[in-house]
């Protein structure tokens, strides 16, 4: 490691580290789409305020990018990051089509469910294609990403710290949830996005089984709401390791190439030992796992 170097917010030594290089962040990015879509005010707000149905290959890359910039830029890129999130949520609002309330996008209890789904929705996925996180990993990832919700204006102290108050949180927010007409545009989105009829051979032979992939890893009372079955758990998790095995295939330098190209930039400032691995996170298990560690 370079000596001196910035680590940024999170470093080689924490786990979301060595998880967010995996390429099945972005099967578990659709899937916090589609979970986070549940929220009838949350996702009122991005309709309200985006042109979601345009653009949403946009906002998808957009935060792939800021979870790139927080995990893998310096400290002073990632503050930056979130500086731009809180100033563009603190300038809107929204009509709660329910009651007819007007509300801000950076409600806390809004802030408070995007970030948890999209947390939940990361760890799932990692664990369930067949990343290695011990429960005690599993914990330090919730720990540690409470520095991204303080960025986009949380309380890290009013944040999940660890997988059962995650737990705790979707069980006292699960009543809320719903599917109105906001939560089915995303679905019919998410299902099949419009593109340019020269790409739509590719939508079908790569889009369609990633994002029904994504779909089933749901929980089943989002199956329910979205009133879409998915296919058995054991179906679900063989097929979502088979594809983690697959994509984990393609080197990671290549992978990695692709624009922003976040974690070669941390490596080419941190040093070759900065890259992010499965290794490493099986190598750390038994000091992250000792009694009292924190």
């Amino acid at each position: 490691m370079s000596g001196g170097a910035d680590p940024g917010l999170y470093g080689p030594a924490s786990v979301t580290w060595q998880c967010h290089g995996d390429p099945v962040m972005w099967i578990a990015g659709v899937r916090a789409l589609w979970l986070q879509a549940l929220h009838p005010r949350a996702v009122h707000a991005v309709l309200a305020n985006s042109d979601f149905r345009n653009d949403a290959w946009g906002r998808l890359l957009r935060t792939a990018d800021f979870v790139g910039t927080v995990t893998y830029g310096t400290t002073a890129a990632a503050e930056a990051a979130g500086a731009r999130v809180r100033r563009i949520h603190g300038a809107l609002s929204a009509t709660d089509p329910a009651t007819g309330e007007r509300f801000r996008v950076d409600d806390p209890e809004l802030l408070l469910w995007v970030h948890c789904a999209q947390i939940d929705s990361f760890l799932h996925v990692l664990r369930r294609s067949g990343v290695p996180l011990t429960p005690a990993q599993a914990d330090r990832y919730v720990d540690e990403n409470r520095v991204s919700a303080r960025l986009v204006g949380l309380d890290p102290d009013a944040v999940p710290a660890d997988t059962h108050g995650l737990a705790a949180y979707f069980e006292q927010v699960r009543p809320v949830l719903a599917a109105g007409a906001d939560a089915r545009a995303v679905d019919d989105f998410l299902r099949s996005p419009p593109v340019p009829a020269v790409f739509l051979p590719g939508r079908k032979l790569l889009w369609t089984p990633l994002a029904a992939l994504a779909y089933g890893t749901l929980p089943g009372h989002a199956h329910r709401l979205y009133g879409r079955p998915a296919p058995p758990p054991r179906t679900v998790t063989r097929r979502l390791r088979l594809t983690g095995t697959l994509l984990r295939s393609v080197p990671a330098g290549l992978r990695w190439q692709l624009p922003p190209g976040h974690i070669l930039n941390a490596m080419r400032r941190m040093g070759p030992g900065s890259r992010p691995s499965a290794y490493t996170l099986r190598a750390s298990a038994a000091i992250l796992d000792r009694p009292g560690r924190a």
